[in-house]
């Protein structure tokens, strides 16, 4: 009887020892913050600000943000994983933000020189059609 209970105390003991450790292993396995990332996305959408993304695609930065502040968010449930892929997400939206407002800038410039193009031979032909 009593070599029954000191198996089972045995027993008992290394089943608690192994949970206690497991649960540490589990701790200390937690990966580090993605700082990288998110000083990537951080300074992605600080570049869309300054380039005015906030005017010409606002919907993008407004993505760009929201995964960011998401990322912040699992950093601070330690989800490093996720915190990783949505601060690269952010980075991504932002850098799409500040290439739509780039090309929507373009696209004015372009619309703008038309039109002084359209005015110039305007003017060109009014002034041949007075020699003439």
């Amino acid at each position: 009887m009593e070599s029954t209970r000191n198996y089972s105390g045995r027993v008992g003991t290394s089943l608690a020892l192994a949970s206690i450790t497991a649960a540490l292993a589990a701790c200390a396995s937690t990966p580090p913050p993605p700082t990288a990332a998110l000083d990537a996305a951080h300074l992605a959408i600080a570049n869309a600000e300054r380039a005015d993304a906030g005017r010409y695609a606002p919907n993008d930065l407004a993505e760009a943000r929201a995964k960011l502040e998401s990322a912040d968010v699992a950093v601070g449930d330690k989800r490093m994983d996720s915190a990783a892929r949505l601060a690269n997400e952010s980075r991504t939206e932002a850098e799409l933000a500040l290439a739509n407002t780039g090309a929507t800038k373009a696209r004015a410039v372009n619309g703008d020189m038309q039109r002084s193009n359209s005015v110039l031979e305007e003017e060109m032909q009014r002034k041949t059609g007075d020699k003439q």
